[in-house]
């Protein structure tokens, strides 16, 4: 990294008027970057790099590949911003904002922010009465929604589920009753463990699309039901890095799976006719309740309690 070892960032006296009349001094520029395909680069970025003062990057050696493959010299100075220095950088950098610098901020691919390093220096500017603006471009959330074919009008963004079995399926639970369309992101190696726990969750026919390696040569997108998709998983597994398009609930499912419809007693109801119905015993019963009814923060009701109540009910009639 260039600069004073105190963290203070110098712009080199060779660029200073140099900002070309289209990039604003004294600003933060979010620029989005390529996602796979290079000519996705807009004007706006390659003008960016060439006329910044100061270029604050994810990766420093991915940012000079980008500028080679776009046949474009950086011309402001360049500085590491990543997940582990972003807010002890971000001051030092709205500095040179401060005293005129234009500050491009870009990501390893797709727009900063979103899932990547970006944050803490939008919230630092914003403190500090610091212009911020975007230079948009590809994003991976809105080409896979827009591929999908399913509802785009409301959508939600998730991110990356968490790694963690326990912790993904709860997480989902929370998201049984969203009837928007939900974009998440996923990595190869848990790709099937995160789908089986989507199918368990919101069942097999609920419609959606796996997308992957957008824009690049083998792109490619799987539409079906989750239960065709985690078929097709297991006949093809895919390579690179996914997003995943799942559909809403119904207005019907989202009633039905409201976590607040359902009190410890009525679920001792439910789960004691269950029981009744299809002959199993109460504490499968209750199991298969409690699963099907999470509470608001994606847990599960307290089985025994359930089952204290559903006892008790018997005793009563």
């Amino acid at each position: 990294m260039n600069g004073r070892s105190d963290g203070h960032i110098q712009v080199g006296e060779s660029h200073a008027g140099s900002v070309s009349p289209s990039v604003s001094r004294g600003t933060v520029v979010l620029a989005a970057t390529p996602i796979g395909n290079v000519a996705d680069a807009s004007t706006r970025l390659v003008e960016l790099l060439q006329s910044a003062d100061l270029v604050a990057a994810e990766d420093t050696r991915r940012l000079y590949d980008l500028a080679n493959r776009l046949g474009v010299r950086v011309g402001g100075r360049v500085v590491a911003y990543h997940d582990h220095n972003e807010r002890r950088m971000a001051d030092p950098i709205l500095d040179q904002v401060c005293d005129g610098a234009c500050a491009l901020v870009v990501s390893d691919a797709g727009m900063p922010t979103i899932n990547d390093p970006g944050m803490a220096i939008v919230r630092r500017a914003i403190e500090r009465g610091i212009p911020v603006t975007c230079a948009p471009g590809p994003s991976a959330v809105l080409d896979a929604l827009a591929l999908s074919g399913l509802p785009t009008d409301r959508f939600c963004y998730e991110g990356f589920l968490p790694r963690r079995h326990q912790e993904r399926l709860r997480h989902l639970r929370t998201l049984r009753s969203e009837e928007r369309t939900m974009v998440f992101y996923e990595t190869p190696h848990r790709i099937d463990q995160a789908m089986q726990d989507l199918q368990e969750v919101f069942g097999p026919d609920r419609l959606m699309a796996l997308c992957r390696e957008l824009t690049k040569e083998h792109e490619q997108i799987r539409r079906g039901t989750v239960g065709e998709i985690v078929r097709s998983l297991q006949e093809d597994p895919p390579r690179g890095e996914m997003v995943l398009v799942v559909a809403g609930a119904s207005a019907l499912e989202a009633r039905r799976n409201d976590p607040e419809a359902m009190d410890d007693r009525r679920l001792a109801v439910l789960a004691r006719d269950l029981a009744r119905t299809e002959g199993l015993r109460l504490k499968e019963a209750i199991a298969r309740v409690a699963a099907e009814h999470p509470l608001a923060d994606g847990s599960l009701p307290n089985r025994k309690r359930i089952y204290a109540l559903a006892v008790q009910e018997d005793k009563e009639d």
